[in-house]
């Protein structure tokens, strides 16, 4: 049986690689078609977005696109990006950070890769 952490301690955040990737792509397309202040800009605000996870793992809600996969997926938003994670037993794992100007059934798309 896999051990939850408890809720309300100060838990880890850690990134998969691909969640990693998917945050380096949004950098580099606004510091080509912005500018690198506002890449910046918007990598450091969902980082600080992610924070609120080490206190309160549930604060965001359920993923609903992502339910079949029975992991608990959770969703924080912060301008046009869900911050998707979920719990481990190492803390909260973020697992994608996803466009909202997308069509959301892309969520599901296991052959998603960054750069699509």
């Amino acid at each position: 049986m896999k051990k939850k952490p408890k809720t309300g301690s100060r838990m880890k955040i850690l990134w998969t690689d691909f969640a990693s990737e998917m945050l380096s792509e949004i950098y580099d397309y606004y510091k080509v078609n912005a500018s690198p202040s506002i890449a910046q800009k918007i990598k450091t605000e969902i980082f600080a977005t992610t924070k609120q996870l080490k206190k309160h793992p549930i604060s965001g809600q359920l993923e609903i696109n992502l339910e079949k996969l029975k992991e608990g997926h959770r969703y924080l938003v912060k301008g046009n990006y869900k911050i998707i994670y979920k719990e481990i037993p190492e803390g909260v794992l973020i697992t994608d950070v996803f466009d909202t100007r997308q069509d959301p059934i892309k969520i599901n798309d296991e052959e998603r890769k960054p750069g699509w």
